[in-house]
């Protein structure tokens, strides 16, 4: 039996049901984090352009201004056409695997770092091509699994934005260690070049810079990579794919900071020398050095002073410090380590101008923090 329209008479209309796949609570969230955070997300589903354009705006993924596309429209225009519009388009709907991977290639040829997300067989291909694939772990397909770069293991697009802030941070963990172990070592170079240009007594022996390379080169950069997220990484620009680790803003840090070291340490020295005891001095240079680096750990924590970082929020900075410091000034008090160390005996005047120079450097450097970053 065929039914047609002569045979729909007397129906009597009881109601309409409609079905919304609404989204997550979370995603507006995640969309500002990422805006905020100089990443520009762009929707490419399979649904209508008018449902697609309504949930993209719902979730701040599409602004007064953008630009939607059907699939048949990015179709009709060439790869030279959509280079020029990819930027405006915030919104793809109705598209195949083959518009995906020209959008995907369109992105990388502005230079961006693209990533993709699909969970489909049709999304494979795009997987592939972008710099980082990103498969959903309990939706998506094996075949969507093996082309991605990462899975998603609770398919929640605000875990990228978190993947974002750990990312970060590690990042700038690692820029912070390199930082606090060259500006050390710079400071030590320095000394060395300084003592030998003047023609002084060799202010360093053997065993010192064995200390300072196991000790107070370790502890603290093991504590300034567990430095915590400050909650602004998100508000740091993108760095372009081939910054260099170390740029013309950190190797300046680094001369600078290591030049300040530098200096207390050969004071330190000729306080010492002055009194005619070049291992006097030695030992001064030697001790002076050592407890400025371990000083130094907490300026390397973070662009902000450690009245903005928090100076209890890296317990780990301060644990490096305490064990560095104490077993400086075992070496320095127990006259039963003083020839295995080549350090001869210090006065409490000794201590104290050492101990200031060697903190001088550091108070210099977070009261400019303060200035710069702070305020």
């Amino acid at each position: 039996m065929v039914l047609e329209f002569e045979d729909e008479n007397e129906f009597i209309f009881i109601g309409l049901i409609s079905m919304i796949d609404p989204p997550r609570e979370e995603s507006k969230e995640a969309v500002q984090n990422c805006i905020r955070a100089g990443i520009k997300p762009v929707m490419i589903t399979g649904d209508y352009k008018v449902t697609a354009k309504a949930i993209a705006k719902e979730i701040g993924i599409y602004k007064d201004g953008d630009e939607t596309l059907n699939g048949s429209e990015v179709e009709k225009m060439t790869d030279e056409e959509l280079l020029q519009h990819v930027e405006r388009i915030s919104v793809y709907a109705r598209v195949s695997p083959e518009h995906k991977i020209r959008i995907v290639s369109a992105w990388q040829k502005l230079g961006k770092i693209c990533a993709m997300t699909g969970d489909g067989v049709n999304d494979a291909p795009a997987l592939k091509k972008a710099d980082v694939g990103i498969a959903m772990g309990i939706t998506g397909t094996e075949v969507s699994k093996d082309a991605a770069s990462m899975i998603l293991t609770d398919d929640n697009f605000s875990t990228i934005v978190k993947s974002v802030v750990t990312g970060r941070n590690l990042y700038a963990n690692i820029k912070n260690s390199i930082r606090f172990l060259l500006s050390g070592n710079t400071a030590g170079i320095l000394a060395v070049f300084y003592a030998s240009l003047m023609g002084l007594p060799v202010i360093f022996a053997p065993v010192h810079l064995l200390f300072i390379n196991l000790l107070t080169d370790s502890l603290p950069a093991i504590a300034i990579g567990m430095e915590p997220s400050q909650g602004n990484v998100l508000d740091e620009k993108p760095r372009e794919a081939n910054a260099p680790l170390l740029d013309k803003q950190l190797s300046s840090r680094i001369l600078m900071e290591g030049t300040l070291i530098a200096v207390v340490t050969m004071i330190a020295f000729y306080l010492g020398f002055a009194k005619g005891d070049a291992g006097l001095g030695s030992t001064m240079a030697f001790s002076t050095l050592c407890l400025g680096r371990l000083f130094h750990g907490f300026n390397c924590r973070g662009n902000g002073s450690v009245l903005k970082l928090g100076l209890t929020k890296n317990m780990f900075s301060i644990y490096a410090f305490l064990l560095g410091a104490a077993l400086l000034y075992v070496v320095l008090i127990v006259p039963a380590f003083h020839d295995m160390f080549a350090v001869s005996d210090l006065t409490l005047m000794n201590f104290l101008e050492m101990t200031v120079l060697a903190f001088a450097p550091t108070l210099i450097i977070q009261v400019l923090k303060y200035i710069k970053y702070d305020r």
